[in-house]
């Protein structure tokens, strides 16, 4: 789950760089996107990596819900959560939710089949386009404060699983954890903010 999930978070981060281009304006934008294109096999390398880290994230997913379930057969008959966090508990849900966006962000950017004003290799307009259409704006943002709360939870456990946590850093680490996960999600939900107010078009 950490192996998976740290790769993730890098791609995350990556991808957000990426998107930000869009304040640069369209040429900067689409002229990344080539960029990108023209190198066919590091893309798909990238792409069949993430694929397999998707998978093996929520095969580890599956694992622990099951260890959970299997270690208390029968639950609590009042249960009331003291140290675990809000995030902490989403994750399950959020988890799915997340998936079920990156299909949809996919079959809008990538091919196109849901947006009917998609133009190959128009990225800037096909954003700007997509994001004109307020639940899909929506969706788009809902979905990235459930990446901040998965990836609030997400970071800083990950220290925790690879053994590196100890009461006087991980409450720094959970600073620095709530510190990404919000930056990584302002980042992002500023493009479709701005598409709304007519700031990017």
């Amino acid at each position: 789950m950490a192996a998976s999930g740290c790769i993730l978070f890098l791609f995350v981060i990556g991808h957000l760089i990426g998107n930000l281009q869009i304040y640069e304006g369209p040429r900067k934008l689409n002229q990344y996107s080539a960029f990108l294109h023209s190198m066919p096999a590091l893309l798909w390398t990238v792409r069949i990596t993430l694929l397999v880290m998707v998978a093996l994230h929520i095969w580890s997913s599956v694992q622990l819900a099951v260890r959970n379930v299997s270690a208390r057969p029968v639950g609590y008959k009042k249960k009331k959560s003291t140290e675990s966090s809000y995030a902490s508990r989403t994750m399950y849900w959020s988890g799915p939710i997340i998936l079920a966006f990156v299909i949809y962000h996919l079959l809008d950017f990538t091919f196109g089949t849901v947006n009917p004003h998609f133009v190959p290799g128009r990225v800037y307009a096909n954003v700007v386009a997509s994001f004109q259409v307020v639940p899909v704006a929506a969706f788009y943002i809902l979905a990235m404060v459930l990446l901040c709360l998965h990836l609030y939870h997400g970071i800083w456990s990950m220290f925790q699983s690879v053994g590196f946590a100890h009461p006087r850093y991980t409450p720094a680490l959970k600073r620095c954890a709530a510190a990404a996960a919000i930056l990584i999600a302002a980042g992002n939900i500023s493009i479709p903010v701005s598409v709304l107010a007519g700031w990017v078009r």
